[in-house]
């Protein structure tokens, strides 16, 4: 076939060029298989451009380097190319394999373009005995911070509290080191200013100035949008980070011009070597299968009369509205990464404090979510198109239901990791998912059995709020203009008693405060705060109130907790000193502790079965020292594992 690649620069393959010296470059996903001519494997930077090197000239690949494009124009069959020095080419097809990396994202901040603020890092032994900042969470972020950390003092700022963007085997590498004390990372920090000798970031604990010698961002790369919709190219939505509408054969709204890569939403190499090759066979008028189409297949074997993939696909689409913003090659990314399960009325989806946090998609039939442990027959139905699961997604908290298919289901199961990627890089599934997952948590913790149009008005009210650790959501007194529910992290509540501050209750995300005054009409009654960095929504007390008066089931359930509290209130004043074991226990960080050993020591009669237990959950060898850890009184924190929200 007649054909010419066409490189900006003097080099093949510039994503893969400037990756950092001696990069360990890893050929995922590990189950899909490779179609090319050209090798590809795991292997270091440099053996990978050498081969290719080779392998382009064994082939006889016609490449023009320096050959830069800046404007396509035409249509199918008649293409013009114009380059940057002003030559013009003609052709009949036109594929983009460009890539993001020629549009680095800065940080967004004042002092972004000091000379020491770097946005890509080619040799991490070019640098010695420094205090680096990386700033992202990424897979570039992870292998420079770990890399430099060699022979420098490495910092890595994250802005959420996992890794869960980057790659298995990463995510493994960067928690060790971490673990080793190699470097240092800050979880939930973010940049906020760069000056003469370091950075201000925003932490939960509030700002604090890291004095560093080098600041290397890693955050990604945005679509060169400008240039593709030049080329008459599509996008679906005003979005920055939303990606071009493709056809099943990558081909775009302009006849003839195909799309691939990272452009296309796949930026892995072994994808896009296989799109590459996928796409040249579509324009030779050869339908191939995708790559990855047995692997699908194996996942659609066991569904009702074996439906082709892309019939599969196309149904997923059309019944799930959260994965109706993918793109068809996003969707079979997800698919291949996530299970499917068809239950029959009955059967446990899973159930109420189970350690799992994978989140469930309804393609067909129904579930019922058992809202109260205590009688299995309150249910909420959901049917096609809704979604569950997400409670354990966001707040890392065990089930806090039993779920049941109610009859015969088409369900999706996909991991945690996977969705929080999804949800961090695809926009329109963040904001269909958050809009529901209010709706839910409202339904599940305040309003159970209420149709979901009843609470749209106070959906929509509803404001996330984000707390830092010790931070006041509202203080005893004030007067009471809205509720909070606790979505992920959680408080403390305290009252002045005898003129001091005494913590009375500890409250966990899946709860929620500040209903006593929204009931009574009275100035709050406690002092409500952050134990740990909390992420909270905010219903607005007018809406809330209205939606009582016009269910008075919601009324009831508020009303009955509001006597619960008025006595909780009453015995704290009888118990003070019980308030000192609360704020004894937040602050050796049980606000963030799901399941903790503790020893009363007034009780405890040294039996041993705590011992036993941690030598049988370890293999036979304990890890539990009771007698190291503080005491308040006679309640012991003695050092034991934990499980926490965000291990």
């Amino acid at each position: 076939m007649s054909h010419v690649l066409l490189e900006q620069t003097d080099h093949l393959s510039d994503t893969i060029y400037k990756y950092q010296k001696g990069k360990l470059v890893m050929a995922t996903p590990d189950i899909l298989p490779l179609r090319s001519d050209m090798s590809f494997a795991m292997g270091i930077r440099e053996d990978i451009l050498r081969t290719w090197d080779e392998e382009t000239a064994k082939h006889e690949v016609n490449v023009r380097y320096k050959a830069e494009v800046t404007a396509i124009s035409g249509s199918k069959g008649d293409f013009t190319l114009t380059l940057g020095n002003g030559d013009t080419l003609t052709c009949e097809f036109v594929v983009f394999a460009i890539g993001l990396q020629g549009n680095l994202r800065k940080m967004g901040v004042d002092g972004e373009d000091r000379e020491w603020i770097q946005y890509q890092l080619d040799d991490p032994d070019e640098y010695a005995d420094e205090t680096i900042v990386v700033v992202g969470a990424g897979d570039a972020a992870i292998e420079n911070a770990v890399a430099l950390s060699k022979q420098n003092n490495v910092v890595i700022v994250n802005r959420r509290d996992e890794f869960a963007r980057a790659k298995q085997g990463n995510n493994s590498l960067i928690t060790a080191a971490i673990e080793k004390g190699e470097l240092e990372c800050l979880y939930s920090a973010s940049p906020v200013l760069v000056e003469d000798d370091g950075i201000i970031l925003k932490t939960p604990q509030g700002e604090t100035k890291v004095a560093c010698n080098r600041v290397i961002a890693r955050l990604g790369a945005i679509p060169p949008r400008k240039f593709v919709e030049s080329c008459g190219i599509e996008f679906p939505s005003n979005d920055p980070a939303a990606l071009p509408e493709l056809s099943g054969e990558y081909e775009s709204n302009v006849p003839g011009l195909y799309i691939i890569g990272a452009l296309a939403g796949y930026p892995l190499i072994k994808q896009a070597m296989n799109q590459g090759y996928e796409v040249i066979e579509y324009i030779q008028g050869n339908h191939v299968k995708p790559a990855d189409e047995p692997l699908l297949e194996e996942k659609f074997r066991n569904l009702p009369g074996n439906p082709p993939v892309d019939e599969v696909i196309a149904h997923i689409q059309e019944s799930v509205p959260l994965l109706a913003g993918l793109t068809t090659l996003q969707l079979r990314e997800f698919l291949i990464d996530s299970d499917i399960h068809t239950p029959v009325k009955g059967d446990i989806v899973f159930e109420r404090n189970d350690y799992t946090n994978s989140f469930f998609s309804i393609v067909d039939g129904g579930v019922d979510i058992q809202v109260n442990p205590d009688d299995p027959s309150i249910t909420v139905g959901l049917g096609q198109g809704a979604f569950f699961g997400e409670m354990g997604l966001l707040s890392g908290r065990r089930r806090t239901a039993t779920v049941l298919a109610s009859q015969p289901s088409l369900l999706i199961e996909t991991p945690r990791r996977t969705m929080i990627k999804l949800i961090n890089s695809v926009e329109a599934v963040k904001r269909v998912m958050d809009e529901v997952a209010v709706g839910r948590q409202i339904q599940t913790y305040i309003a159970p059995g209420i149709p979901m149009d009843e609470l749209e008005e106070l959906i929509h009210a509803v404001q996330v709020e984000e707390f830092d650790q010790g931070e006041v959501l509202f203080r005893e007194g004030d007067a009471g203009d809205c509720l909070y529910l606790i979505q992920r992290g959680s408080v403390t509540v305290s009252r002045e008693i005898g003129g001091k501050e005494s913590v009375i209750s500890y409250v966990a995300a899946g709860n929620y405060v500040g209903e006593m005054a929204l009931i009574s009409n009275a100035p709050r009654s406690a002092t409500i705060k952050a134990a740990v960095p909390v992420e909270a929504l905010r219903l607005d007390g007018e809406k809330f109130q209205e939606l009582m008066a016009r269910n008075p089931s919601v009324r009831q359930l508020m009303e009955d907790k509001y006597r619960g509290r008025m006595l909780e209130n009453i015995e704290s004043t009888k118990q003070p000193q019980a308030g000192g074991i609360i704020q004894f226990l937040v602050e050796q960080g049980l606000g963030e502790a799901t399941d903790v050993l503790l020893i009363d020591e007034s009780l405890c009669v040294r039996c041993d079965n705590c011992e036993k237990a941690c030598a049988e959950t370890h293999f036979g060898q304990s890890r539990l020292n009771r007698e190291a850890g503080p005491t308040y009184e006679s309640i012991h924190v003695p050092t034991s594992c934990r499980h926490c929200e965000h291990p």
